[in-house]
């Protein structure tokens, strides 16, 4: 247990207090987790069913696809899953670098990095949609049905831990 502050009224005055007569500003300390920072291999082998289940969806884009004869469109799809796949797995590692580097996290940093991610894969996807147009709304596809199940997938644990606390 910690003991009891004492409010001495003479230190307060001169600010020894709280620091500012050293000059040393009041901060909350840091969190500190005392865990290694997440490398690459880690979250690929904590990922790893996101990541089966993505290789799984882009083999169905071949395989039903390919017999329809649209090659083409189910190289687009893969592809947007591909891409949305390395999203999920940048999100993922950025927020377990954030989770063991023990710091605060902000609305703003938060904002940005998604921003900075969503930015660059509309960009790729929208416009290769368009260079491969019509087949090119594939990737969009792929794009769309990949965060899907990558959302139910990562969803399903959040709830039933959330139920049985």
């Amino acid at each position: 247990m910690t003991e009891p502050q004492t409010h001495d009224p003479a230190t307060e005055a001169t600010g020894e207090a709280t620091g500012e007569a050293t000059g040393e500003a009041t901060r909350a300390p840091a969190l500190t987790t005392g865990l290694p920072r997440p490398g690459l291999v880690a979250v690929l082998r904590h990922q790893r069913k996101v990541i089966l289940v993505g290789l799984v969806l882009m083999v169905a884009c071949f395989w039903f696809m390919g017999q329809l004869g649209e090659w083409q469109t189910a190289a687009l799809t893969a592809s947007g899953i591909l891409l949305a796949l390395l999203n999920h797995l940048a999100s993922e590692r950025w927020l377990a670098r954030l989770v063991t580097s023990g710091e605060a996290p902000t609305r703003g940093s938060i904002a940005a990095s998604a921003f900075t991610r969503l930015l660059v894969l509309s960009v790729v996807a929208v416009g290769a949609a368009v260079l491969f147009w019509p087949n090119g709304i594939g990737l969009l596809l792929g794009l769309a049905l990949f965060r899907l199940i990558a959302l139910v997938m990562t969803g399903i644990p959040l709830l039933k831990e959330l139920k049985s606390t």
